[in-house]
Formats: C-alpha cells, structure tokens, sequence
C-alpha cells in the first residue's frame, strides 16, 4: 500500500493532468544529458580503439612495402640474366654469319670471342646478383620493421592524443637462399663454337672461291652474249648479220636475271636464220663456191646447236654447248669432216667440187667428203678450187675476229664449261659449310630455348606477407575534454593494441612492365661510338632487353635485326642462308614473357598470413593467439611472447642497413659498359632507425593485458 502512494506521488510530481510538470521536464533534460555526454565519451573510446587499429594496418602495408621492391630488384637482375643468356646465344649466331662470308670473317670471329666472354659476363652477374639479393633479402625484416616503426612515430597524437610504437614481422621471416643453376645448353655451344669454328671458315671461305669462280665466268658469258651492247657480243652480231626478231634476240641488262640458256636458243635462232638468207654476193664462181660452203657450215652449225641444253637448278647446273670448229683440225673432230655434200668428178683428172653448181661438177660420178678428199687422191678444180681446207676454213675468220659471231660463241662455250667446273666443286663446299653451320645454329637456338632454366628467382622473407603489432604510448584522462558531473573522473585510457596482416597481390595494371620495361631501357642505351662486332653486339643486346617483357616477339625482332646487321654480300649465298637459318632456328625458340604485373601490398586477416609461414614467429604467434582466445584472460601474454621473436629476426639483419646495396654490376666485354644495379633503401631507415625499432619491440613486448578482457584485434 505504501510503494503504490509512493509511485502516486511521483507520478503526480513528474506529470499531471496537464501534461509535464516542472519537476519533470528537470528530469528529462538530465537523462538526456547524461546520455549526451555518454555516447560522446563511448564514441571518444571507438575512436581511439579504431585510430590504433588504422595506423597498424598501415604498419603492415608499409612492411611489406621493401618486399615488393625487392621483387622489382629480382626481376630486374632475372631480365638481365636472361638478356646475357640470349645474347651470348645470338652474338654466337651471329658470328655463325659472319664467318660463312669470307669478307666478314674477322668480324665474326671477333664475334665468337665475343660470345664467349658474354656467357662469362653473364655467369659472373648472376653470381654476383644471387649474392647481392640474398645479403639485401637478409635485410628485409629490418627494413620492414623500420618502416613499421616510422608509421607509429609519424601519427603521434590523434583520437586518445597520445603515440604509437609499431613493431612489424614478415612472413616467413627468413628467406630461401637464391642460386642460380648450370647452363648445360651453354657450355656445349661454347665448346662447339671453339671447335668448330675454324672449320667452318675454311669450308665457307672454299665454297667462296668457287662460287666466285662461278660467277666470274658468269659474267664474261652475259658480256659475250649481250652485257657489252651496244658494243661487239652476241646479241649485237645476231641482230647485225641475221636481224633476227626481237622475241629470237631479247636483250638483258642484268647478269641477274640472265642466264646460260638465253645465248644458246639466241645461237640456235641465228644460225637457222643465217642459212635460210645464205646467199652468194656476186656471180663469180669463187665466191658461189664460199656461199655454199658457208650453207653447209650453218647447217651443220644447227644441227650441232640442237643438241645442246641448259639444265641450272638453285643447287645444280649442267649445259653443253656444242664446239663449232675454228679451223681444219678442229673440224676434223666433227661430223663435218664427214659430211657427203661434195660432187666428185672422174676424167684426165679426178677432182672433188665445193658444189653441184660448180662448172667443172657437171659430169659428177658420185659425192664425197673432206674425209674422202684427204683419204684420196684428188686434182684442184680450176673453177672453186675446193680442198679440205676450203670446208675447215670457213668459221676461222668470224671465230678469231671481234666482229664474228663464233668468237663470242666460243668465249660463251667456254665460260659455260668453267662455270660447270667451279659450280661441281662448290657443292661438297657449299654442303660442308652449310652443314657445319646448321649444326651451330642449332646449337645457338638450343641454348636460347634452355636460358629459361638459367634464371634468378626469389622467395625472400615476406612473400607471404606481414604482421604488424603497434601498442599504444602513454595514458590520457578519460574524461579529458569531457569534464562534467555526467562522465565518471578519476580513470584513464589505458594502454591499448592492435594487430594487422597484409600480404602482396599482383596489380594487373600495366605499370609494373613500365617499370621494368623503363630500367631494361636505360641499360640498352647507346654505349659510346662502338663499331664492327662491338656495335652489332651492343644493338642486339638492346633489342635483347625487350624479351623480359615481351616474350618471343622481341627475341625475333632481335635476332632478325642483329641477321642483317652483318654484311651479307657473298658470291655463295651462304651469308644469307645463315641468316635466314639463324631466324627460323630462333622463331623456334618459344620463350614467353614474364609476368610483370606490380606487386602492392593489401590489407587481410593476420590469421591468413601466420598460417603461410612455418618459422618460430608464425608457431608463437598461433600459439599465443590459440591461447588467448581459449581462455580469454589477461594471463595470455599475447605481445611480449611474440614480440622477443619479432626482435631476435628483424634486427639480425640491422647490420645491412645503408642508403642503397649495390646487387650487382652489369660488365659487356663492349663498349665499356659497366652498369651498377642499385637498390635504394626507404628514408625510414635514417639515423636512429635501429634504436627506434628496438623501443618499438620493447613496448610491444612490455604489454600485458591490463583489462579484465583480453582485447581482441583479430579481423
């Protein structure tokens, strides 16, 4: 009865009949005030808990920062091994061309030598570069801790207005040492190239001279034929003596595109022709007896020309080009000797005629030859005076004089047969050197397809990520700003923790081969006036560059561009068959490009990262954190257990921290090119980095949970 008046009252205090009373709008107000000044203190806590657990994520992102550069650093020194490997390949190749034209023999044997001491540049850079990246992975923990430690000492203030120190971890803390294999493929073109180099030079400098040979006779067969127009040859005495029609007279300005054939179907043309207009100049007998023999003479002159042929392949040539005799004795070697075109004639005297029209042939008995006359026993006619010699005496003349068409002929003849001759002995030649060739090319591009293997590659502390722990420095009154009667005074905001994880992802943007492609181009640049052998390796080695980035492409591009770098003018052809062996060899290669996509660190849960790695700190870590969520309980030392293994790590390797390493030095036996590879360190790591990380893991170290919950970072 007593607690129902005692609410009655109140009520009527707080409320009547006409809505609030004074009493209770009193009332209202302080509740709201009192709500007022809570939240705002609750949101003052929210604050300060999420401003920690924002600069610990930064921590981490800053952590595996230097791992992503480092990557940069390995890829950079994988593309120049890669490079050399090639170059060494191509500059091999290259000599290879060079040495099967004879005029460029020096440049490439300079070439081989030079290939040489590539492979052994690139030996020794891949040493170097595998030791300078392990001493800089080594590094790497410190580097991330010092970049931790200046992200807590960059946000000193904000939310609960007091600092952080931030210690960071990667994972796995320690690296996988980086070595660099044995180039089989290498070794067995270097012993190749040295053993048979020589070789090949003195096959390719034989299949030279032949082919010159071979051409040079050529040559004085198309002056003969028509090269000498509007001079004495062939074509000019065909069109003079004969006007044969243009279509049975073509007329060629170029040895090129000239050939054996075209002065043997011109002669064929021509002596059909001579016979058909075969007529006496005058009505005396002498010169009726010299038209006759004459008409015998292109008869035979045809029928011999018949015979002949012109059978040329790209590897091949034969021909045969029928003698026309120059005087008796040569005519007695032919079928002319024995031709029966003579009238014979008995009486007081037996007598042989040079035709049936002869006056004194009137009364001829029978038909002879020049044969026939010799054999026998013959009177001179009076009228034509025919003997033997009349017949063989025919083609002296025109054979022995500028002006005659049989002397260019015979100069032709001649030239066909040497041409024959030089071309049977450029075969074995030209086969010897092609084969020794190919072999080394083949071996060039074997050892192009087998530089994959003979490559830098890195697992270096922090390929799995990175945890930051950043604690609290300091305390500050709770109710500091808020001052009033509604906020409890007296108490403070403690210390407080927080944990983050980040890990790196490849950003398929096109900036990380802008990076990479942009260094491979400051290497390639124009390394002083280098000339000859020098020059042809440093243009490869630029074009050689771009393989990293774009594969099989650029390796083609190259190899193409460094083929015809090398002068190729040779009467065998055998440069520019190497040439175009050494492209399709390497088109064959099949390298792809590197994936050059950008590594950027990116925030995930810390559980993820510990999980990858398999060291003392991810074991602690899962131990501590397996722990403090079993019991929940301020026992669970979650940061210092970690923290003794996060310093023992990161500062092992404090001893590396310098403004920038060195990795490795690029040295081309050309050019005096000599190009450091330089990996800047981050400005965190200034004066009294070291000093600074070791407060950072001492404070981590220190904390204890101080609540009566353990806090609870994990995200």
């Amino acid at each position: 009865m007593t607690r129902g008046i005692a609410r009655d009252v109140w009520g009527r205090l707080i409320c009547d009949e006409e809505g609030l009373t004074t009493a209770g709008m009193a009332v209202a107000l302080l509740l709201v005030l009192a709500l007022v000044f809570s939240s705002a203190q609750v949101y003052r806590v929210n604050a300060a808990a999420a401003d920690i657990q924002e600069v610990a994520d930064a921590a981490a992102l800053a952590a595996e920062n230097p791992v992503a550069e480092f990557m940069v650093a390995v890829r950079l020194c994988d593309a120049v091994v890669l490079s050399l490997s090639l170059l060494g390949a191509v500059t091999y190749g290259a000599g290879v061309v060079a040495l099967c034209v004879p005029p460029t023999a020096s440049v490439g044997a300079r070439l081989v030598e030079l290939g040489s001491k590539i492979l052994d540049a690139r030996s020794a850079f891949a040493e170097r570069a595998a030791r300078g990246l392990n001493r800089l992975q080594a590094a790497l923990p410190f580097l991330a801790a010092a970049n931790a430690a200046a992200v807590g000492a960059a946000n000193q203030g904000g939310a609960s207005g007091g600092g952080y120190l931030t210690a960071a971890m990667l994972v796995p803390s320690k690296g996988v040492d980086i070595t660099v294999g044995v180039d089989a493929a290498a070794g067995v073109l270097r012993e190749s190239m040295e053993g048979n180099s020589g070789a090949l030079e003195r096959a390719a400098a034989a299949a030279e001279q032949a082919a010159r040979e071979a051409q040079e006779a050529k040559e004085r067969a198309f002056e003969r034929d028509c090269g000498a127009h509007p001079g004495y040859c062939l074509y000019e005495r065909a069109n003079h003596l004969a006007a044969l029609d243009e279509s049975l007279n073509p007329l060629y300005r170029s040895v090129d595109a000239w050939s054996f054939a075209v002065p043997l179907k011109r002669a064929r043309a021509y002596y059909v022709q001579r016979l058909a207009q075969e007529r006496p100049a005058t009505d005396d007998v002498e010169e009726q007896a010299r038209s006759a023999l004459r008409k015998l003479f292109y008869r035979f002159a045809a029928d011999e020309l018949a015979r002949g042929y012109v059978i040329e392949t790209d590897d091949s040539f034969d021909a045969f080009f029928p003698r026309l005799p120059r005087n008796t004795d040569e005519m007695r070697q032919t079928a002319l000797y024995r031709m029966v075109a003579f009238p014979i004639t008995e009486g007081e005297q037996r007598a042989m005629h040079a035709w049936s029209g002869c006056p004194g042939a009137a009364e001829a008995v029978g038909m002879g030859s020049a044969a026939d006359w010799e054999a026998g026993e013959f009177s001179l006619c009076p009228a034509c005076e025919f003997t033997s010699s009349s017949l063989g005496s025919v083609a002296s003349a025109s054979t022995a004089i500028e002006n005659g068409f049989e002397y260019h002929y015979a100069a032709i003849a001649q030239a066909a047969d040497e041409y024959r001759s030089a071309k049977e002995r450029l075969a074995p030649e030209l086969e010897a050197a092609k084969g020794a060739a190919g072999d080394l090319i083949g071996k060039c591009a074997e050892a192009a397809r087998s530089a994959g293997a003979y490559r830098i590659k890195a697992a270096p502390p922090g390929y799995r990520g990175a945890v930051s722990l950043v604690v609290s420095t300091g305390s500050v009154a709770a109710d500091k700003g808020f001052e009033s009667l509604f906020v409890v005074g007296g108490m403070t905001l403690g210390s407080r923790a927080a944990v983050s994880g980040s890990t790196l992802l490849e950003d398929p943007s096109p900036e990380g081969q802008t990076v990479i492609t942009a260094l491979l181009d400051s290497f390639g640049q124009d390394a002083g006036a280098a000339v000859g052998a020098a020059r042809i390796v440093l243009d490869a080695w630029s074009g050689l560059l771009r393989v990293y980035g774009k594969g099989q492409e650029a390796l083609t591009g190259a190899v193409e561009a460094t083929a015809s770098s090398v002068p190729l003018v040779s009467a065998s052809g055998l440069g520019s068959w190497a040439a175009g062996a050494l492209q399709g060899a390497f088109s064959s290669a099949g390298l792809q490009p590197a994936r050059l996509n950008a590594l950027r660190p990116v925030l995930v849960n810390s559980v993820h990262v510990v999980a990858e790695g398999e060291g003392r700190f991810s074991a602690t870590y899962r131990s501590v954190r397996e722990q403090a969520l079993r019991f929940s309980s301020p026992a669970a030392d979650l940061f210092s257990s970690v923290a003794l293994e996060l310093e023992a790590e990161a500062l092992d390797a404090v001893a590396a921290g310098e403004r920038g390493i060195e990795v490795a030095r690029i040295e081309l036996p050309v050019g005096g090119v000599s190009i450091p590879v330089i990996v800047a360190l981050p400005p965190s790591l200034g004066e009294g980095a070291r000093s600074l990380v070791e407060r950072c893991f001492d404070a981590v170290g220190s904390l204890y949970g101080e609540a009566t919950e353990v806090i609870r970072p994990w995200q």
